[in-house]
């Protein structure tokens, strides 16, 4: 049998992994990445929904680093719907910004429904999905 000298350093594998050797074992340097985001709403409720019902997708992304990347995406898709789907429904409902002015009550309550629909619309769209 040979008797190699153990590398402080290791990089021979077939995965490209670095190791460091630490005491008698090799340990990988493993790094994620610190991209720092602020998450709205959407973004958090994609994040508690991963990591309650779908806790490998939650790993695999949070390992690979795409976790950040995943939940930007999500939030920024989920706000550009509501907005056009809000838009749809007051194209067909014919509710206009001088309705605003004449019957506040009833435009509020208008604009409230329509952003609760889309909001539901998205929720099951895209974050629970």
């Amino acid at each position: 049998m040979e008797n190699k000298e153990l590398k402080i350093n290791n990089i021979e594998n077939k995965y490209g992994i670095e190791y460091t050797k630490v005491g008698d074992y090799y340990m990988p340097n493993l790094v994620l990445e610190k991209e720092k985001i602020i998450l709205n709403k959407y973004g958090r409720m994609r994040l508690k929904f991963l990591k309650e019902n779908k806790k490998a997708e939650y790993t695999i992304m949070f390992v690979n680093g795409t976790l950040n990347k995943h939940l930007k995406e999500i939030q920024q898709t989920a706000q550009e719907r509501i907005d056009i789907i809000i838009e749809q429904l007051k194209q067909q409902n014919n509710l206009t910004e001088e309705m605003k002015n004449t019957d506040q009550l009833y435009w509020v309550s208008m604009m409230n429904n329509f952003k609760n629909t889309a909001e539901e619309i998205v929720l099951n769209e895209l974050i629970y999905a």
